[in-house]
């Protein structure tokens, strides 16, 4: 049995409480077994701007906020001109009879909901944000749902303040009764189920699943979209024991981590592009010291200060070339949920094995998105490989060899010993180095030694792979066309993918983790027997397709790319691959609807809109 979802849109402007009403309402479903998908669209103002928040509700757990809106919550006049004509038939628009009106006639089929809000709570007057709860009362009922899982919420929010619980419950309940007595219940109704559900963003888990692997030290500047990983830990710092340092850049930041990580702690940094950019030279101190390091990049729109707010895949060729000269390094990127949870223990576990850095490349639509994971998943012992770490002495006494801190290895891996412990001093330094440490650069440089211990160095990558596990293509393996992509665009391009086969095209997914080392040949085993392969990313030059080329040999017949600032929705991918299948599209470039296109054209419908705007030989783009 399908399970039906139910998307619904909340916008307003910045200081509407667009966040306060989706997290309201996501965690009043999540209690009565319904999974969430949240994805917020919003600017870099205070206040003002236009913040459009989407949340997919289903009791099947959504993998993306969906390409459609079945109801939609307006909390100004601007939001209901923009996005009114977005509703598909069997959906409602709620909005404040005594402020809204809509300037143009909604779509067939979709019913107007106006809520005379200054009458059913009191509290407007003096609290204009009531209109919210009001709303979000009705929009509970009209997905079949019933008000207790909303009054709980309400309940546990205010719990300190008795007054604000009664009034905002008042409120939530003359809106969901005015919802029975007045509206026609969506087309797609919600059923209770007694699943449980946990809600938390991809940031939350990253400093979650860092906790749980042993971090000891994180050290950070507030950088969005990363901020809310310092927030958790900088909470939760004193009882998990973890020391949380802000400091004042990126360069510090780094570099207080990999002092950390010198004297034997787990330590781990985060930031965006603007901040690794002023990190990557102690990402190579990191590579000459050996010492291990996690760093990860939450995505954000670039170059420079580019984009704060909006989401991009594009730091793949910064990671790639993050600091000068040759050395081991580690790049994951997670592709769901619970792998921003699971994945910092693995990079921790990687980083001191092979004494490297490790990056690990997030993205602003993971980090802060909102979603239900299964509290199951969160239950784990993560198993702590801390590598050749020497701790103590051996007893060995004064006879034994000399300590030699880079000793040149089969495998390349030498045994670090943690700072003071009795008889293993050594030097560390940014000079290139003999075994055991000594400066080479000083005052000759020996190239036999110093090719020796770039040799070292390199080795220690020949079995890293053993402990990355391969990528799987998901589907009929002599499919007509295969979609692979990299990190987040994981839960677009599994649903793709579905509607594909059910629409006639015969279609699987190859979705890539870790990026470098790669592997080479599981992936060109993989895509030996596509027939068309397709490459969907958020970027604007095709980084990880040229990635692709570049490790297996490999050219995609087709690219799917979208650098708007806005994630794929299932749509896009979709009617890219019909693009290239049917008219041999090299490239289709997504592109959202643009701000103000819907004020422009207000008696548009959303199959007016969604469709390709400009085609050319090589190029389409899509308009949705």
């Amino acid at each position: 049995m399908n399970e039906p979802d139910v998307v619904v849109g909340i916008g307003g402007a910045a200081g509407d409480g667009v966040a306060s009403a989706g997290n309201t309402l996501a965690l009043s479903v999540a209690r009565q077994g319904q999974a969430v998908y949240a994805y917020n669209s919003y600017q870099s103002v205070i206040r003002g701007g236009h913040s459009w928040l989407r949340l997919r509700i289903s009791a099947k757990k959504p993998l993306n906020h969906g390409d459609q809106v079945d109801a939609l919550v307006a909390l100004n006049q601007d939001t209901l001109d923009r996005h009114l004509q977005e509703l598909v038939a069997g959906g409602a628009v709620l909005y404040n009879s005594a402020k809204l009106q809509p300037a143009y006639a909604a779509p067939p089929g979709v019913q107007l909901c106006p809520l005379p809000v200054p009458d059913l709570t009191p509290a407007y007057r003096d609290l204009p944000v009531m209109q919210n709860t009001v709303a979000v009362g009705a929009v509970i009922h009209l997905m079949g749902l019933d008000f207790k899982g909303l009054e709980s919420v309400l309940e546990s929010t205010f719990a300190k303040k008795p007054q604000v619980v009664k009034t905002n419950v008042e409120a939530a309940r003359a809106g969901y009764d005015y919802a029975v007595a007045h509206f026609t219940p969506l087309a797609k109704q919600l059923h209770a189920t007694s699943q449980r559900w946990a809600l938390v963003t991809g940031n939350e888990l990253m400093a979650m699943g860092a906790a749980f692997a042993g971090c000891k030290f994180y050290c950070a500047y507030p950088m969005s979209p990363a901020t809310h990983i310092l927030e958790w830990l900088t909470a939760h710092a004193k009882e998990l024991g973890i020391c949380v340092r802000q400091v004042e850049d990126e360069i510090s930041v780094i570099n207080m981590a990999i002092g950390a990580s010198h004297m034997g702690v787990r330590a781990l940094c985060a930031t965006s592009g603007g901040g690794f950019a002023l990190m990557t030279e102690a990402v190579g101190l990191s590579g000459m010291l050996e010492t291990p390091v996690v760093v990860v990049n939450v995505q954000r729109a670039g170059p420079s200060t580019g984009v704060p707010t909006k989401t991009e895949q594009a730091d793949l060729n910064q990671a790639f070339g993050a600091s000068q000269g040759d050395f081991p390094r580690i790049i994951m990127a997670p592709l769901s949920m619970p792998d921003c949870f699971a994945m910092p223990a693995l990079a921790f576990n990687v980083a001191d094995r092979y004494q490297c850095p490790v990056i690990i490349l997030s993205d602003l639509l993971m980090g802060e998105g909102n979603e239900t994971v299964d509290p199951a998943l969160l239950d784990v012992d993560f198993e702590i490989d801390r590598g050749e770490l020497i701790t103590s002495p051996d007893g060995r006494g004064a006879a034994r060899e000399p300590y030699l801190r880079y000793k040149d290895t089969p495998s390349g891996i030498s045994p670090r010993a943690v700072p003071g412990v009795p008889g293993y001093l050594h030097v560390a330094a940014s000079d290139e180095h003999d075994e055991d440490g000594v400066l080479i650069s000083d005052v000759y440089t020996d190239t036999v030694r110093r090719k020796k211990m770039a040799d070292k160095r390199s080795r220690k990558m020949a079995d890293v792979l053993k402990h990355l596990p391969a990528p799987t293509l998901v589907g009929p393996a002599d499919a007509d066309v295969t979609l692979v992509g990299w990190g987040s665009t994981w839960g677009v391009i599994s649903e793709a993918v579905e509607r594909l086969n059910r629409e006639g095209i015969s279609a699987n997914h190859l979705q890539i983790k870790f990026l470098v080392p790669f592997h080479v040949a599981e992936i060109t085993a993989a895509l030996s027997r596509s027939r068309k392969i397709i490459v969907v990313e958020n970027n604007q030059s095709g980084q990880f397709a040229r990635h692709l080329r570049a490790e297996t040999g490999i050219t995609a017949h087709g690219h799917i790319r979208k650098y708007d600032g806005e994630p794929f929705e299932p749509k896009h991918v979709v009617a890219g691959a019909r693009e290239i299948l049917e008219r041999g599209t090299a490239v289709v470039e997504v592109l959202s609807t643009e701000p103000g296109w819907q004020t422009e054209h207000p008696t548009g419908t959303a199959g007016d809109w969604t469709g390709r705007a400009v085609a050319t030989a090589h190029t389409s783009s899509v308009a949705t």
